[in-house]
């Protein structure tokens, strides 16, 4: 079964990143996939605090919260969709944090620094990112830099980016339902993703 996991870092409930990760996750599944929803200011978990026993313990042995409840989600997904607004010109506390705690799935050689590579790659994984900020061009708030770290995540992870949505000049809650057009750009590229995968 093609599983796609969404990954929302957005702290408001009801907000414009919850409505685009449904409209991608709704695309995915007219398109094969088993989808779940994973909104992370439901989960207690921490920052990455640099103890690297998962360099040994090829998992997180550091820190025991409610980040294990989601790693074995992101092992059975070969598609995951991440959703962030704009915060402070780059994603949110929430979403750098989960970010940070994906450190787990790369092996590292023992010099420093030196090789490495994710330990789930190379498996036909695929993602969609989202980003959602109030300002109307890539630059002005850092849309583009938002982007870019989780595009860059997800490359490293072994998840490659088959879609990005970059939404400019919206911020009240709710707003992104009132461009239809967005909506359905959302839902084409959970689509494309579902398309591209491989059953699991």
């Amino acid at each position: 079964m093609k599983r796609v996991l969404g990954i929302n870092g957005s702290p408001r409930r009801g907000g414009n990143s919850d409505i685009l990760l449904q409209s991608v996750l709704s695309g995915a599944a007219e398109a094969g996939a088993e989808t779940e929803e994973v909104h992370l200011r439901d989960y207690r978990f921490r920052g990455c605090i640099g103890c690297e026993r998962c360099r040994k313990d090829e998992q997180c042995t550091g820190l025991m919260d409610d980040m294990q409840l989601v790693y074995p989600r992101i092992r059975r997904a070969c598609g995951l969709v991440l959703v962030s607004p704009v915060y402070s010109y780059s994603v949110t506390a929430l979403m750098k944090a989960f970010i940070d705690r994906l450190y787990p799935f790369y092996h590292f050689e023992s010099q420093r620094p030196g090789p490495w590579h994710t330990r789930i790659g190379e498996q036909g994984r695929k993602s969609v990112i989202v980003a959602v900020g109030e300002q109307h061009s890539p630059e002005e708030g850092g849309m583009h830099l938002t982007v870019e770290v989780m595009r860059r995540s997800m490359d490293a992870l072994g998840f490659g980016v088959v879609g990005e949505i970059p939404v400019f000049g919206i911020f009240e809650r709710g707003k992104v339902r009132e461009y239809p057009e967005i909506l359905e750009q959302a839902r084409d590229a959970g689509r494309h993703l579902g398309l591209q995968l491989q059953d699991g």
